[in-house]
């Protein structure tokens, strides 16, 4: 039971670590501009394509169409999270080292979501082994 705590202070931990990055990114008096907090929106929606495939697959053991779309999906979101705050940068409207905090941000978040459904991939009941990788 002490270790399903540990976990879940540095997982929440972890998600602080990175909303302070981002925000820093925003915030900072140097950079001023709130573009980045955009990249909230690919933090929500990049777990959902793989919770609804687990909810609806019976057997997580081999491929299927389901799994293949959730995780072509899932990429499509993570690569837009990164890659929002370094096209605004490249535009302009924000400065480069706001798209770098905004960047470490969603490497954090995005890792503290991986370790998620990581240390909960065996907890949950919905049949199967439940490993996507």
């Amino acid at each position: 039971m002490a270790g399903g705590v540990r976990a879940v202070v540095a997982l929440a931990f972890a998600g602080v670590v990175g909303l302070t990055l981002l925000v820093l990114g925003c915030a900072l008096p140097s950079y001023g501009s709130w573009w980045p907090m955009f990249t909230i929106v690919f933090y929500v929606l990049s777990p959902l394509p793989l919770m609804i495939a687990r909810h609806y697959q019976e057997d997580m053991t081999g491929t299927s169409a389901c799994i293949e779309l959730s995780l072509f999906l899932t990429t499509g979101i993570v690569v837009s999270a990164f890659a929002l705050p370094t096209v605004l940068a490249h535009a302009g409207a924000i400065a480069a080292g706001a798209a770098v905090f905004a960047n470490l941000a969603s490497f954090t978040i995005f890792g503290t979501i991986v370790a998620w459904f990581y240390l909960h991939g065996e907890e949950e009941s919905w049949g199967g082994s439940s490993s996507l990788f």
